[in-house]
């Protein structure tokens, strides 16, 4: 496998753990955020807060519950790329 290879595989694997971050926590952002949005045109009331408070609230429990998971995946991308590294400056 040449460098240029193991650099695009890098890159892969960094956008996938991105996404596996980051994707949960922008879809429950999503779903709370249309929630709302349906309320507000329902009842025509159109307060900044109403919107902000979900999220934050919503926001703040998928990282406590979801954060050892986010850890992990984090975690393991990083040794591979470690790992990855120590191979390709080990070889001539």
């Amino acid at each position: 496998m040449t460098h240029s290879d193991t650099i695009a595989i890098a890159g892969q694997q960094a956008l996938w753990a991105a996404l596996l971050v980051g994707g949960p926590l922008l879809a429950g952002m999503l779903v709370i955020g249309v929630a709302v949005a349906l309320v507000q045109a329902l009842t025509q009331v159109q307060e900044a807060s109403l919107a902000f408070v979900p999220k934050i609230v919503l926001l703040g429990l998928a990282m406590l519950l979801g954060g050892p998971a986010a850890m992990g995946v984090l975690r393991a991308f990083a040794l591979t790329l470690f790992d990855r590294v120590v191979a390709a400056g080990g070889a001539p």
